[in-house]
């Protein structure tokens, strides 16, 4: 048995506003630039009208709210457990718990997801960002393959065989069961979420009032033991022991004090915590009616008609019901199905009472029927509980109207919608282009390297800067695809069937049989060696950025970029400064000498003391990392060229050099360890790609198998890429290939 709890009025039509259902939709693609649309003053405006419409929290301070949110959640999990405390029996306790886990589906898929982009190349060091990826990795799963949150959340809906459109969560805004008002609270966080640096203050506010609330009360109508889900993975309250990365709410309280109240103002998150909190009662409100009206027989089957209503109202011209076309019933049906229904109860169709006597679900369903497979089986089952719920021949009557007196159900042809929930959650929802708003100046092609390095380290996705990087990496990749057949590429020229793993053990014995046979060799001097230094720092002040695309929350728990989730996670050093990779080197810097401003900012690319061509790979890599999809073969290459490339040789020999002249080697010392063939970053970079070619890739023999193998050997190429003139020339007209007419 599945619910049918429809909401009828859930998809709009072409030419409808965008709604929370189709932000939701857009909001959980990796590379969706729909966030950069509407303007922060329309997002704050619709976060104070949420939080307008809740009275008592207008005058609460962050504690009161955490006080309320908690109690609030309490009283609730009692509502709804005296909702389902007298069910008659098995089957209607499923379709409460198929109707509460319907409606947490669009939060719970993505339980978590608001912070993936918190961090940044711009704040790599910073403590807010650093413990904002400590609290997300424990929500996705800390680089474990299917362990995220929302992935608990898939299981149970498996579990109550109501998972059609759960995988990506973005099918979820075709699943007409569920309301719209269940994507206003996600995808409102969604959308702040990929604006960090307008709404960090309020989407830890808005965070901390989840894991404050913990379990969504309608919740307590699923039996999570049954679906063989800890409670552990659902409630964002709790810290899951078996991630290896504090969460729950005592992570989100250290995210809270890490915040700069210069930058984040406490009021900020304040409001956010309160929109959050009015938005969750609001939705528990609405769940709780409707969860009420799908115990009653005839509200299910009034939906279900409602559903089925607008493709059946083409036919039907000729068959009278009632004395009427049943066409304009059922076009009526759209909006108003309850008088519909009222006037199959008494029409030749239904014998109240017993289905198996009822036309309606038998001879005209059958395969020699006029309505052979209109209703699928939940439809016929929904329908036949209906006819049973109808008082059969002298046990109860039916009035002109066609409301049975025992029934249930108070709607009449003219009477209102059972269960009605006045208003939206949803309304307005700040999705789409503000009309009266313009361009913003910062909407821009960056002027030079300097100034698109800068500005591509945050999160930023205004479309100008979206289309120079990706015009950027079209060139770069023109330029590193120059040649590639007849050069002395290391990676095989296909794909080995038995994975990449023994060739990355014989480049690991080449990188030590080189290191021995230079190992002899003049070291630089001190001079040479510091400003060698200084020129890596743009690069490596941003170690992982071509990877930050996978903190998109589907893919860093999947099975091909859960390492490099964890590769991320480990150049940011786990949340913890000391590892922190950025971080390190900064200290390596200044040990020699050399004070430079915060990477982030527009000082830090324009300092003289870097040349131009110390930022044509930084910006490469922090243009590849805006497109994990797109590009998705040409940076599996990529990362494994990175991991692999100073491991066992040139680690070593910078080592060597770093001793000589005095200054700390833990850089390097804790590259070469991590990334290492057998348990370390470069096996997970070998490893992601074996799982892409053997799950995703074309399959062998075919000629678009050999065109994906050549983007991943044009990534590992692109670390290094050819530069004399032609190689040049052949970036140049990559780049204005791509370049949009």
């Amino acid at each position: 048995m599945a619910d049918l709890m429809t909401n009828g009025k859930t998809t709009p039509g072409p030419a409808a506003r965008p709604s929370a259902r189709s932000a939701y939709a857009l909001l959980t693609e990796p590379e969706c630039p729909a966030a950069e649309e509407p303007s922060a003053s329309r997002v704050r405006e619709f976060l104070a009208a949420r939080a307008a419409a809740a009275d008592d929290l207008a005058d609460l301070g962050l504690d009161l709210l955490r006080k309320e949110a908690r109690t609030w959640a309490e009283t609730e999990r009692e509502r709804f457990r005296t909702l389902a405390a007298d069910l008659p029996g098995e089957p209607e306790r499923l379709l409460l718990a198929q109707g509460a886990a319907l409606d947490w589906a669009p939060l719970g898929l993505v339980s978590g997801a608001w912070l993936q982009w918190l961090s940044s190349m711009a704040t790599a060091d910073a403590p807010a960002a650093l413990a904002a990826l400590t609290l997300y990795a424990s929500d996705v799963g800390a680089g474990r393959p299917r362990d995220a949150r929302g992935t608990a959340c898939g299981q149970v809906l498996r579990a109550l065989r109501v998972a059609e459109h759960a995988h990506p969560p973005a099918r979820l805004a075709l699943d007409v069961r569920i309301p719209d008002d269940a994507f206003a609270l996600p995808a409102l966080l969604l959308l702040m979420g990929r604006r960090p640096d307008d709404f960090r203050a309020e989407l830890a506010g808005a965070d901390l009032c989840l894991r404050e609330a913990g379990l969504p009360p309608a919740l307590v109508l699923v039996d999570l033991p049954a679906a063989a889900v800890d409670p552990a993975d659902l409630d964002p309250g709790l810290h899951r022991p078996h991630v290896g990365a504090p969460g729950g709410l005592p992570a989100a309280e250290r995210l809270l004090a890490a915040l700069d109240d210069a930058e984040d103002d406490p009021a900020r998150v304040a409001d956010g915590f309160r929109a959050a909190l009015a938005l969750l009662r609001g939705w528990h409100d609405g769940l709780f009616g409707r969860l009420a009206a799908v115990l009653d027989p005839a509200h299910r089957a009034a939906e279900m008609l409602r559903a089925r209503a607008r493709e059946g109202s083409v036919y039907h011209r000729d068959h009278q019901l009632a004395g009427r076309p049943l066409a304009d019933w059922l076009r009526e049906a759209v909006d108003t199905p309850r008088p519909l229904l009222d006037a199959l109860a008494t029409s030749p169709l239904i014998r109240p009472g017993r289905p198996e006597r009822s036309p309606l679900v038998n001879g005209l369903v059958s395969e020699r029927g006029a309505m052979f497979r209109v209703f699928t089986d939940t439809d016929l089952e929904i329908l036949a509980n209906w006819i049973r719920s109808l008082p059969a021949a002298g046990t109860g009557t039916v009035d002109e109207a066609g409301a049975g007196d025992e029934t249930g159900g108070e709607a009449g042809a003219g009477g209102p919608e059972p269960y009605a929930v006045a208003g939206s959650l949803s309304a307005g929802f700040p999705a789409g282009p503000d009309p009266d708003r313009r361009p913003s100046a910062d909407d821009r092609p960056p002027a030079d390297l300097r100034e698109a390095y800068a500005r591509l380290q945050r999160r930023s996705q205004a479309p100008a800067l979206s289309a120079y990087a990706r015009t950027y990496v079209h060139g770069w990749l023109g330029r590193a695809a120059h040649g590639i057949d007849g050069s002395e590429l290391r990676l095989p020229g296909d794909w080995p069937a038995e994975g990449l793993r023994p060739w990355l053990a014989d480049q690991h014995d080449r990188h030590a049989e080189e290191f021995e046979s230079t190992a002899e060799a003049e070291l630089p001097s001190r001079e040479a060696l510091v400003e060698s230094t200084v020129q890596l720092a743009p690069l490596t002040m941003i170690d992982g950025a071509w990877l930050q695309g996978f903190t998109d929350y589907g893919l860093a728990s999947s099975d091909i970029g859960f390492s490099l989730f964890e590769t991320y996670w480990d150049e940011l050093g786990n949340g913890r400064a000391e590892l922190n990779h950025p971080l390190i080197y900064r200290q390596l810097v200044e040990s020699m000498g050399v004070e430079l401003p915060p990477t982030g900012t527009t000082e830090f690319a324009r300092w003289p003391g870097f040349q131009d061509r110390s930022f044509e790979l930084p910006v490469f890599w922090l243009s590849i990392g805006r497109f994990p999809k797109t590009f998705q073969p040409e940076i599996l290459g990529l990362n494994l060229a990175m991991e692999l490339s100073g491991v066992g040789g040139s680690y070593r020999r910078a080592r060597l050099g770093l001793r000589a002249h005095g200054f700390s080697t833990r850089f390097v010392d804790i590259h070469n360890t991590i990334d290492n063939v057998a348990t370390g970053h470069s096996a997970w970079a070998a490893d992601a790609i074996d799982s892409y070619m053997s799950t995703t890739a074309p399959p062998p023999g075919t000629r678009a198998r050999d065109e994906v193998w050549t983007r991943v050997r044009t990534g590992y190429r692109a670390l290094n890429p050819p530069s004399g003139w032609s190689a040049r020339r052949a970036q140049r007209r990559a780049a204005s290939a791509s370049r949009p007419l």
